[in-house]
């Protein structure tokens, strides 16, 4: 009896070697490979039997009518709700939520009338119950099926005939035609790719839940991510009950919006004004707290970063960052070092923004340096000011995109000024209640900010 031909395969990005290798040729990834049996190429149009070539002029152009998730935040993620015959995955933390954000959207879905499939693989159809009346998920037209055998899965599509499907999760579904363990790269490439297709031939909304490694990237080969329409990341902070919902790839919108949700006991909830919840309390005003103007997506929002310095006991200081850039934050340091003078090569710093919230644009440095400033110097900023600027090289205050809608946000919370460059001011909008400080460098800044 000839012996099964085997290959070796990298769990990350799926490249195969018919001999063993330690680091992968295409990813770079160590001890990443695994021996799995030869399968023969099966080629097979998965779209149409009988596509032909037509010209792109020739295309109708047909409305798509998406489907409303009942969450305003999901939709604008999404980039106006979930498109029919899309495939969406889902990744995150263990115990951060994806289920529960799932059963709370297949909920809406069936509450307006559509048929929904909610296939999971870890959990019993006794515990999605008590998931779903503890967050008032319970609807005729939302299906559960606990099975993890995914024929099974296609088998109850085929008889249920629904407009959403989620698999929960593509690590623990598998196929009995493929000779490997559920979880591993074949499995999750084959079931993923069978999902996919599923979704394009037959109209279906297809939600795809997926685990994600220690690093935080999806676990499983990287040509999952190229097969979905729309990869979202859940995120959020243990010490926290906010929740960031994140799209990295999406061929139906935009990728720089974000959803905030808040875990209660209801299950999640919509935050709808969350400058309000990261900024200080106005009658609070201490010394390295500086209060930025920030942007995620397309919706501007305020945030509160703060700086604590101190005397550094060893040879090389400590710097800790937390929601921020760390390169950007030791740029920050070496500039006010040279062109402003303030001495920080003795000192321990600690950057921290308020909330669990992560801000990474450069808009935000002038802020951070007004913070540290104000940590060094021990005195509090000015109160109801906001701050916005990037910081350059050489001590400018560079502009930032979309300042008008920055300055409307501030002037909603109460904020009374803004310290913005001094570049591209001619063209911006009066907004009415705010007194607006142009500054060319890091100097000026300093001059005004402090009472």
């Amino acid at each position: 009896m000839a012996a099964l031909k085997t290959i070796f395969a990298c769990r990350e990005c799926g490249a195969t070697s018919p001999k063993w290798f330690g680091r992968c040729p295409d990813c770079g990834t160590w001890g990443s490979v695994a021996e799995q049996p030869r399968r023969p190429v099966e080629k097979r149009n998965i779209l149409s039997p009988t596509a032909e070539p037509v010209p792109i002029s020739r295309i109708p152009e047909d409305a798509v009518e998406r489907l409303s998730t009942g969450s305003a935040e999901l939709d604008r993620v999404l980039g106006g709700g979930i498109v029919p015959g899309s495939a969406i995955l889902l990744g995150g933390d263990p115990g951060i939520g994806k289920s529960t954000l799932l059963l709370q959207t297949m909920s809406a879905l069936s509450g307006n009338g559509k048929k929904v499939l909610y296939a999971t693989a870890e959990e019993s159809a006794k515990q999605i119950g008590i998931r779903a009346r503890r967050v008032s998920a319970e609807s005729d037209n939302l299906l559960v099926l606990a099975e993890n055998s995914f024929p099974s899965v296609l088998e109850a599509i085929r008889s249920t005939a629904p407009d959403a499907v989620v698999l929960d999760s593509v690590q623990t579904l598998y196929h009995p035609d493929i000779p490997s363990s559920a979880g591993s790269i074949t499995q999750v490439r084959e079931i993923a790719s069978q999902a996919v297709t599923l979704a394009k031939s037959q109209e279906i909304a297809v939600w795809l839940v997926g685990h994600v490694t220690k690093d935080g990237a999806i676990a499983g080969p990287r040509v999952l991510e190229h097969l979905v329409d729309t990869v979202l990341y859940f995120e959020g902070d243990a010490s926290h009950s906010f929740r960031i919902l994140r799209a990295v790839k999406n061929r139906f919108g935009s990728t720089n919006e974000i959803a905030l949700l808040e875990m209660t006991g209801e299950g999640l909830v919509e935050v709808t004004d969350p400058s309000s919840l990261f900024l200080p309390s106005p009658g609070r005003h201490s010394s390295g707290s500086a209060a930025v103007m920030g942007i995620e997506g397309t919706r501007p929002i305020m945030v509160e970063i703060q700086a604590l310095t101190a005397p550094s006991p060893f040879a090389n200081p400590r710097r800790t960052v937390t929601g921020a850039d760390m390169s950007r934050v030791l740029l920050i340091l070496a500039v006010l070092e040279r062109k402003a003078g303030i001495q920080t090569s003795g000192l321990d710093v600690f950057v921290n923004v308020a909330g669990g919230l992560r801000l990474t644009e450069p808009a935000a440095d002038l802020g951070i340096a007004l913070a540290m400033v104000s940590s060094i110097r021990e005195r509090s900023i000015r109160p109801r000011t906001g701050i916005s600027g990037e910081l350059g090289l050489a001590g400018e205050v560079r502009p930032v995109p979309r300042l008008e809608g920055r300055l409307r946000e501030a002037a909603r919370l109460g904020m009374e000024r803004a310290i913005v460059s001094s570049s591209g001011l001619d063209h911006l909008p009066r907004v009415d209640g705010m007194e607006i400080i142009p500054v060319r460098n890091i100097e000026d800044a300093l001059d005004t900010v402090f009472d």
